[in-house]
């Protein structure tokens, strides 16, 4: 059995403020260590379930954040942009199941750093008329493979929303929010230990796994943060303003969708 490991940054335990999230710091060089704790623990758990093969995907800002030299060495890691699917790069290998460690909050929830791929470009996204964060969006290009998420993590916000899309999941809440930068965290260890042990409750029970479908062709629309973003990505044909900050696209498939969202967020950086 073939397991993904999808690995962001915000939902992992101890992890409050932006300045842990990006490179060039003493605070991000333990919040990556924290990652690729974590990281560990959902193979150990993976294999302990009855994983015969790991892949673990770095899905967190320019994709090399995981430390190669401390990982598994039973797990491949998965690394660097760009890639045509993004956090879930590595479902097309004949995977069987998928983990989501250290998600986080969509755009304009009260979670710990909530935001959807792009925080200084994306308010707000909807696939066929339903709101979705990161999980939504890869949990559904999962599916699209025919591949089910098994196991997720991250804070109690996240948790909350993302039942209500994949209620057969199993969660852990590495942290509970009180605000966009606040809240209570497990300690790094005891999100480690609840991670595999879910991980491998998830692997033992994967049979009961189901796949988040989504009809196509997959119509989205996107709220972007100002006008002049409305403003920019509309200067590509295919996208429609519906006002100030609201444009709509249609596409053949959710990686499709994906594509076009991942190209408008690299595009947002002509606005810094």
């Amino acid at each position: 059995m073939k397991i993904l490991i999808s690995t962001d940054i915000e939902g992992v335990a101890g992890v409050f403020h932006a300045e842990q999230t990006r490179a060039g710091n003493g605070e991000y060089e333990r919040a990556r260590a924290w990652m690729t704790g974590e990281a560990n623990a959902a193979v150990e758990g993976a294999f302990a379930g009855g994983a015969t093969e790991v892949l673990v995907n770095d899905s967190h800002g320019g994709f090399r954040n995981l430390l190669p030299d401390q990982l598994d060495p039973r797990a491949r890691l998965v690394l660097g942009k760009p890639r045509y699917l993004g956090m879930m790069a590595g479902v097309e290998t004949g995977t069987n199941g998928v983990m989501m460690l250290g998600y986080h909050g969509r755009a304009q929830s009260r979670g710990v750093l909530a935001h959807t791929i792009n925080s200084s470009a994306f308010a707000r996204v909807w696939l066929n008329g339903k709101e979705v964060g990161e999980a939504g969006l890869y949990g559904a290009l999962a599916g699209e493979f025919g591949v089910p998420v098994l196991m997720a993590s991250g804070d109690d916000v996240f948790v909350h929303e993302t039942h209500a899309l994949m209620p057969w999941v199993r969660y852990v809440e590495t942290k509970s929010a009180d605000g966009f930068g606040s809240g209570t965290t497990l300690s790094p260890a005891a999100s480690r230990a609840a991670i595999a042990a879910a991980a491998a409750e998830a692997v033992r029970d994967h049979a009961q796994a189901q796949c988040l479908r989504t009809s196509t062709p997959v119509s989205c629309r996107l709220q972007t943060l100002t006008p002049a973003h409305a403003d920019l990505f509309c200067q590509w044909p295919a996208l429609e303003r519906r006002d100030g900050v609201t444009l709509c696209f249609r596409a053949d498939s959710v990686q499709a969708a994906i594509r076009m969202l991942n190209c408008l967020s690299a595009m947002s950086f002509m606005l810094k």
